[in-house]
């Protein structure tokens, strides 16, 4: 079986916003609730969540970075053509 990751991202336009967000994470805030408040993804709504996915489902960028991460990690900002990423691994399997 394909190694897979169960993700949750928080999408922004600007490196500036994404190190902001992860700043008021490192200082206790929810992920989940601050990519319903600031996530431009409409994946925003359900907290960011993204579900599972394999490799080739994602664009490069921001596949390198999730499967990278072990369970409960968060990245630092990603840059990819939708703009800077949090990206949050929840589960990895295979």
């Amino acid at each position: 079986m394909p190694t897979r990751v169960n993700a949750k991202h928080i999408l922004v336009k600007t490196q500036e916003q994404a190190k902001e967000i992860l700043s008021e994470i490192n200082s206790g805030k929810s992920f989940e609730d601050l990519a319903k408040l600031k996530s431009m993804c409409p994946s925003g709504k359900k907290g960011g969540d993204l579900g599972w996915f394999s490799h080739g489902q994602m664009v490069k960028e921001f596949q390198k970075a999730a499967f990278s991460l072990k369970k409960g990690q968060i990245s630092g900002p990603v840059k990819t053509q939708f703009g800077w990423h949090l990206i949050k691994v929840v589960d990895t399997k295979g």
